[in-house]
């Protein structure tokens, strides 16, 4: 059984007059690395294939391959192509078609060594990669390529290559079926956070929605001794520095913080955009933040102002890293340096994303002084450390009828910036032709951030798989 790892579909090509004891070593060395790896697989027995090695060849062996993966067709999450030697694109591509998964393909394969070209040795593989890939196209099936065209099957390359390509596989596999939550309506002063559900769907992503009062409702009937909400308070204690002048709103906060958490759990989202800007803290009393942070470091992605595109931006950097992103507005200059920006929101950084693990609670800061102090907190202050960081951001083009998004990656440097709430100050290598394409193409100001380099990943996903129209920035 799969369980929670992920498992792929396995398939050794050959040709019949190639040596069958490069296959096996290939099979064996691949299979290998997937258990050292963690991750499952699927591959037909060696006694199903005349080799005698689970490679594939003919039609009958293709079709035997794509009639076990159609009996795991809810455990494969993706198949890995691997060529010993030239292959046989026949059997291979009636496996895959056949089997008809839908599910990302990566065709990997073998180098030669130049002094062992002889019969018993030789591989060509270098040429029959080109062929299987050929008919890939011809069938209208995309798959991922790898790093180098070929290389050694004891390489480093390759577990870099699988990992790289189990990223790609989740990221696909998860929006083409994730469950976005929605609590409360987009904020009236928020046009910028509208979004389609209706073209999110066509993407496979669906809208689950609540209204906001129905969450309040269930915050307010938590009973003080409940032991959720005495559990949640003391976790609160333990992720944040809560001030003492706001020890009596703690448990109004935990008490939302537990029906949010509940709400997610019962209607099994994978992502949350939560309206926060302003019924919460008029009708409530606090503020979503800390709520927010939390759930992201637990892998459930959160995003203020009810944005529901930013809501999946953050599932796709989340599920390319496995780590906790972040929602950020690109909200201040620097004159001295224009290829910089102060990335920043009122308080929701999870605290694995501000990386110094110095993160205390205040009331937000701009509504804070309209709506006063106590009214307002639960927001994170925090100041994120330096280093590497993957931005994206996807939009739902109407008009237009698609999906589109853009991408990139840069810095986040130390330089202080004494302003209240999360702050990022990040740079970007040609931020200002970024912000012409931003505001050229009628992008939001949000921007979702993770602390690890996966533009590659997301990409991948994009361009090959998910198809919406993607701009890579450089």
């Amino acid at each position: 059984m799969k369980g929670n790892k992920q498992c792929f579909g396995v398939i050794i090509g050959t040709r019949a007059y190639f040596n069958s004891e490069l296959a096996r070593d290939v099979k064996k060395q691949l299979l290998k690395v997937l258990e050292e790896q963690g991750y499952e697989y699927v591959i037909l027995p060696e006694e199903a294939t005349p080799t005698g090695s689970s490679s594939i060849e003919t039609v009958e062996d293709g079709v035997k391959c794509a009639e076990l993966f159609r009996q795991h067709r809810d455990e494969i999450d993706g198949i890995i192509v691997s060529l010993p030697n030239f292959g046989y694109e026949v059997g291979i591509i009636n496996a895959i078609s056949r089997a008809d998964l839908n599910v990302p393909v990566l065709v990997q394969a073998c180098d030669d060594e130049n002094d062992k070209v002889d019969l018993d040795s030789r591989r060509d593989a270098f040429c029959g990669k080109i062929s299987v890939c050929n008919n890939l196209y011809q069938y209208g099936i995309p798959f991922t390529d790898t790093t180098l065209h070929t290389y050694s099957i004891y390489s480093q390359t390759l577990v870099d290559d699988i990992n790289r390509f189990a990223a790609v596989c989740r990221v696909v596999n998860t929006l083409r079926h994730c469950r976005l939550g929605q609590i409360g309506t987009r904020p009236l002063g928020f046009n910028t956070c509208r979004a389609s559900e209706k073209l999110l769907q066509r993407s496979g992503i669906t809208v689950v929605p609540a209204d906001l009062s129905e969450l309040l409702f269930a915050a307010e009937k938590i009973a003080d001794d409940d032991p959720a909400l005495i559990q949640k308070m003391q976790d609160i204690r333990s992720y944040a520095k809560v001030p003492e002048a706001y020890e009596e709103k703690l448990k109004v906060q935990a008490k939302f913080g537990v029906a949010v958490e509940n709400w997610v759990k019962v209607n099994q989202v994978d992502a949350l955009a939560l309206q926060c800007w302003d019924s919460l803290e008029q009708n409530y009393g606090c503020a979503p933040c800390i709520t927010m942070a939390m759930l992201g470091d637990m892998g459930i992605p959160c995003a203020c102002e009810t944005d529901l595109a930013g809501a999946v931006s953050m599932l796709a950097l989340r599920l390319a890293s496995g780590n906790a992103p972040a929602l950020a507005d690109w909200n201040n200059n620097f004159a001295e340096d224009r290829n910089k920006c102060v990335c920043t929101h009122c308080g929701n950084f999870p605290k694995s994303f501000v990386g110094n693990g110095d993160v205390k609670l205040g009331p937000l800061g701009v509504l804070g002084r309209t709506l006063g102090k106590i009214r307002t907190f639960g927001a994170v202050y925090a100041k994120v450390s330096e280093g590497d960081f993957t931005f994206f951001r996807i939009s739902t083009d109407d008009p237009r009828g698609c999906i589109k998004a853009y991408l990139g990656e840069g810095q986040i440097t130390n330089e202080p910036y004494g302003m209240d709430g999360c702050i990022a100050v990040t740079k970007v290598d040609n931020l200002q032709k970024l912000m012409k394409y931003i505001c050229k193409n009628g992008f939001e100001h949000h921007v979702a951030l993770v602390r690890s380099n996966v533009a590659g990943i997301v990409q991948e996903a994009i361009e090959t798989y998910l198809g919406w129209e993607l701009y890579v920035h450089e």
